[in-house]
């Protein structure tokens, strides 16, 4: 059965927010259809009809929420990014600040990953479609990591940084390794993401030289 349209609230940037909670569900299903359409074909080739289609959303309906492929895109990136984090938010709930807390940030970012491979293409695609999404996802991302790790120096659990650019770099550096290790093993493998957390904290915790 295809939706009618919902009424909506025009937002600052363009977009416009459901004012209802139909509408909400509608518009979730909209960018639920364009994540599966954009991660399997590709923002070029896919199209508002197959992304319609998939949602089960009259073209019209699309056009009450969203004004082109580009702006769906763009509101697809800042919805992934933010499911990315919420992914992450719970196993923190504990305690942050710690090298256990970023075992356990790790190993859910990678069953994340396990679900939803489409995050991959589809924020590397951003680079191109929309490069302040790109940009804003991991700028936000490490600005979350070096938080927790300024919370664990001033707890005294976590060496402090010599200099805000030892901080950055600390925090960059471990995104990254959480970004290829997803693609390792959260897109292209099958291990168990606990083990490979580990893994990945010994290495952050003894560092590669010999003792």
């Amino acid at each position: 059965m295809v939706d009618r349209h919902d009424e909506t609230v025009p937002l600052t940037n363009s977009a416009k927010a459901p004012r209802t909670a139909r509408g909400e569900r509608t518009r979730r299903k909209i960018l639920d259809a364009a994540r599966s359409e954009f991660g399997t074909r590709g923002f070029a080739d896919t199209g508002i009809t197959e992304i319609t289609r998939t949602a089960k959303v009259a073209l019209g309906t699309f056009y009450t929420y969203f004004d082109s492929k580009e702006e769906v895109f763009r509101a697809l990136v800042q919805d992934m990014s933010e499911q990315v984090r919420l992914a992450v938010a719970p196993v923190l709930s504990d305690g942050r600040g710690t090298l256990e807390a970023e075992e356990r940030a790790l190993a859910a970012f990678l069953s994340f990953v396990g679900q939803h491979q489409q995050v991959y293409r589809i924020i590397d695609e951003a680079e191109f479609v929309d490069p302040a999404g790109f940009r804003a996802h991991y700028e936000n991302t490490a600005a979350r990591i070096a938080e927790r790790l300024a919370e664990g120096a001033a707890a005294g659990v976590m060496q402090s940084p010599r200099d805000p650019l030892d901080a950055e770099v600390r925090a960059w550096a471990i995104m990254g390794m959480n970004v290829f290790l997803g693609l390792r093993f959260g897109v292209w493998g099958e291990e168990d993401s606990a083990a490979v957390a580990a893994a990945g904290n010994r290495l952050i915790r003894d560092g590669l030289a010999r003792s």
